[in-house]
């Protein structure tokens, strides 16, 4: 406890500080961010099929079910 108090003192305390970042350095935290949304993204999608499943809404399917029923509709289409 007293360690996060510390840290804390120090951190709003601390002197003034000339730091440079370059933009390599921004794009890279861009990157980073944008990685992050589509990973939560397709965690909510994978885990979105157990959710309904457990209240009962829909059958528990998988996504590569998904895809080869969304491919079928396709081979409809064209023919």
């Amino acid at each position: 406890m007293y360690q996060i108090i510390i840290i804390s003192v120090l951190i709003v305390f601390s002197p003034q500080t000339f730091a440079y970042l370059d933009p390599g350095t921004g794009s890279m935290i861009l990157q980073g961010l944008i990685a992050g949304i589509a990973v939560a993204g397709f965690t909510i999608k994978t885990y979105w099929y157990r959710i309904l499943s457990f209240f009962g809404k829909a059958k528990p399917t998988s996504l590569l079910e998904e895809e080869e029923h969304e491919g079928s509709h396709k081979k409809e289409d064209e023919q």
